[in-house]
């Protein structure tokens, strides 16, 4: 692609030669001359960005400008597409950067609260008083009471190297840091799990799907999650196509990945999982099926001959699946009165994964982010660890499928003397109850007590305070009372729900408005790739970048010297582009980069199959795990088990073992509410960002989709206005009506916006925000959100009620 100079100059040439052709034709007047001529002072330029938005995906965009406003957008044209290498083409999403760019819910002003908190009412202020404003407040809170009171708010709205949430960590770290957080809103589940039995959350690349000769996934919608032109979810269709597996998909929903494209469907409830694979591996134990010398050779716990010494008799797998701990053999016919699953496709499942190698197995991350979803997590992986499956070609851990995980340099953030880590999930206990917050209640990590409640929230970045978090009703209680916490400052480029929380608004610039640069996402696959983000127009009103905005704060501390470490916005950018240069020599000059576009790498270093070396040699290469080995059965959870206090209900266990929890089919609240609502991603934003924007919400409208069974027993048909509702919350909503999601469950697509209004003396949710329904309470292990763990009611609206 033409650089943007080169590209005016060109056109320019053009035009002007075509002016002097008129010219000596006698025809400079003529309204075509004139036209021209209007061109040659008003040329269409083109530009480099990236919508980087945390799908997981990083997507270039070039964007055309004319008259200084953005005209169109257009994406990755530098390489000629196919499996690999490959186009990294943005979805829809990335596509309405325009949209989102000219959105009236763009913030425009510094402004601070001048009503309740929450209302959204906010007056004008100059950035001058917000800059003070904000620096008087950071040091009143860290003097006050403590770093530890000073939160920065889970976010993963900016995902660019410069501007994003590293220049608000770095600045608070001059100051001597923040409360920290551990694990994410994505995976906390299975980030906790994975390592008791691997030592690490790590699984193979995708493309060894292309390798192998069945492939199963539990809740894995790549399609949907993944949607970018250049990462997994295509890839995914690459590594089908070239290799011809057998696929099987275990779902609720029958998903756009699904769709046309896999072998079979099995539907099964939420939250039933680890059930199924129970009997999975009650059949494969049974048919002699398991990899016994893999197991013997590899693996901690899966009989009593390799159980660790602290462990009581009987306290292994495979005496656990066939009830001779507990007198329950987990057979198929158990697993199918709580899955809903046939007795025989159990059976014929077994015998596929028994009998078939390489298996490879995997997870999306919605099955552990469930009120068992650490069981889950462990669950699975014991498929690939029970046949052998794991460390050779065309094989993986049972994780969702991973890529070069490569990353750039990002600006860095400083040293952060704060050690004390809660749950991301936690936070709103933190503001409540922080004095009291422990480790063996709410897994604090890094003291014994916190003995701090949060005072000051940074929120940039992110939808979480209100909308992204669970139950938004009652968040919206806490966040509303400045006794609890005293300052939040919002920093983001949209009216969002959580930004009518804040008592300081600062408006910031989107992509196409400053500099940047961006590199790999998470789920970029075997991908390592990084885009230039080019100034294409200017800010329409106030809004500032991120990192400009910072040293505006900082320059009020006084640290801005010690901010800026004599380096401007581009400084920082080219800083962070020779740094990762150092490390990937590939990379061209800076100049050269810049003035050409996006670059992907070809000779990046990663372990496209993993634990192949601990596979070949274990004592050579052992697991992080304390033995060294695959730990079936974990110490570190039995320990766990003994010394954490857990509420009724919770289950924490050294093997990985099916729980029944709160809100599941089974529980007494199911009278009242008797279906299973779930969260699901679409195609029409990620998370919360883009849900404003219309031309999303016309291809992608919101609604609960129900089983036309399910729909028929309501009295409730295609497109019905209806009510979603349980204790916590009523949500307001069109209904979908399809055979497409098993009967019993309900989905909901998250991220649509809160919006609560009173009707009929009650607070009901017009936005369909799913999170109006779910429960603060978390996981157990991993303190994480279990957000898919709701029971819920569905009910028509009589014509009449919004009349």
């Amino acid at each position: 692609m033409r650089t943007v100079l080169e590209t005016t100059l060109n056109r320019r040439s053009f035009l002007r030669m075509t002016l002097e052709g008129f010219a000596a034709a006698g025809l400079a007047a003529s309204p075509v001359a004139r036209a021209v001529t209007a061109a040659v002072e008003d040329p269409e330029l083109c530009f480099w960005t990236a919508c980087v938005i945390n799908c997981g995906n990083r997507c270039p965009l070039r964007v055309f400008t004319k008259n200084g406003r953005v005209i169109r957008i257009e994406t990755d044209n530098t390489i000629k597409d196919g499996c690999k290498p490959r186009q990294i083409r943005a979805c829809l999403k990335g596509r309405a950067m325009r949209e989102r760019l000219y959105s009236p819910d763009r913030l425009k002003y510094p402004m601070k609260r001048v009503g309740e908190r929450g209302e959204g009412k906010f007056e004008r202020i100059t950035w001058e008083e917000a800059y003070k404003t904000v620096a008087e407040k950071l040091k009143y809170t860290v003097e006050t009471y403590g770093n530890e009171s000073l939160y920065w708010q889970y976010c993963s709205g900016q995902q660019s190297l410069v501007n994003s949430r590293r220049a608000w960590q770095r600045l608070m770290n001059l100051m001597g840091g923040y409360l920290r957080y551990y694990g994410s809103y994505s995976s906390a589940q299975i980030s906790a799990a994975f390592p008791m039995t691997y030592g690490k959350k790590a699984a193979s690349g995708i493309e060894e799907i292309a390798r192998a000769k069945l492939y199963v996934a539990f809740g894995n919608n790549p399609s949907v999650t993944r949607g970018s032109g250049g990462s997994k979810g295509y890839q995914f269709r690459c590594a089908l196509e070239k290799g011809g597996a057998r696929t099987i998909v275990i779902d609720p929903c029958y998903s756009d990945t699904v769709t046309g494209k896999i072998d079979q469907w099995i539907p099964i409830r939420p939250g039933t999982d680890a059930a199924l694979v129970e009997a999975i591996a009650y059949e494969l134990i049974r048919n002699n099926w398991v990899d016994q010398a893999f197991l013997d050779k590899y693996c901690v716990g899966y009989d009593e001959k390799t159980l660790p010494k602290s462990a009581p008799a009987k306290s292994d797998y495979k005496s656990y699946i066939l009830g001779e701990a507990d007198g329950e053999p987990k057979t198929p016919e158990r697993a199918s009165r709580i899955t809903g699953i046939p007795v025989e496709t159990i059976v014929e499942l077994a015998r596929e994964i028994g009998t078939t190698k390489p298996l490879f197995v995997a997870q999306g991350l919605g099955p552990q982010r469930q009120a068992n979803g650490e069981q889950t997590a462990r669950a699975i992986a014991m498929l690939p660890i029970l046949t052998g499956n794991v460390g050779l070609p065309g094989t993986s851990t049972g994780m969702e499928e991973d890529g070069t995980n490569w990353e750039p340099v990002y600006l860095p953030t400083g040293d952060n003397k704060v050690k004390t880590a809660i749950p991301c999930f936690l936070w709103t206990e933190a503001i409540q109850r922080g004095q009291t917050m422990d480790a063996v209640h709410d897994g604090l990590r890094g003291k014994d007590v916190l003995g701090h409640d949060i005072k000051m929230i940074v929120n940039s970045g992110g939808n979480v305070l209100i909308n992204q978090h669970a139950d938004s009703n009652g968040t919206d209680e806490i966040l509303r009372d400045t006794t609890k916490c005293e300052f939040i400052v919002v920093c983001d480029n949209m009216m969002t729900p959580s930004a009518r929380y804040a008592d300081i608004l600062l408006p910031d610039t989107l992509g196409p408005e400053t500099y940047d640069i961006v590199g790999n996402g998470d789920s970029m696959g075997d991908l390592a790739c990084m885009y230039p983000m080019h100034k294409a127009v200017d800010p329409q009103w106030e809004q500032r970048p991120s990192w400009e905005i910072c040293r505006g704060i900082a320059r009020e501390l006084g640290l801005e010297d010690a901010y800026t470490e004599g380096r401007d916005q581009m400084g920082w950018i080219r800083w962070c582009y020779e740094e990762t240069r150092r490390e990937n020599p590939e990379l061209p000059p800076f100049d050269d980069f810049w003035a050409q576009g996006p670059k992907q790498l070809f000779n990046v270093k990663w372990e496209p199959v993993m634990f192949s070396d601990f596979r070949k040699d274990p004592a050579k290469h052992p697991l992080e795990t304390p033995s060294g080995k695959i730990e079936i059965y974990s110490e570190r959870l039995a320990d766990l088990a003994k010394t954490w206090v857990l509420p009724e209900g919770d289950v924490i266990s050294a093997l990985p073992k099916f729980v029944r929890t709160w809100e599941m089919p089974g529980d007494p609240l199911a009278a009242k509410y008797p279906l299973q609502c779930v969260g699901i991603h679409m195609h029409g934003r990620t998370h919360s960002t883009f849900h404003n924007l219309p031309w999303l919400r016309e291809a992608h409208p919101d609604r609960v989709t129900l089983n036309e069974l399910d729909a028929k027993a309501r009295g409730i048909a295609e497109g019905d206005l209806v009510e979603v509702s349980n204790d916590r919350g009523v949500v307001e909503i069109r209904a979908h009506v399809t055979k497409r999601i098993m009967p019993g469950v309900c989905t909901i697509a998250q991220g649509a916006w809160y919006r609560p209004v009173e009707k009929n003396g009650r607070r009901v949710d017009v936005g369909g925000n799913i999170n109006t329904l779910t429960s603060r309470r978390p996981s157990p292990l991993a303190k994480g959100n279990a957000q898919h763990t709701v029971l819920v009611e569905v009910r028509k609206i009589d014509s009449t009620e919004n009349a």
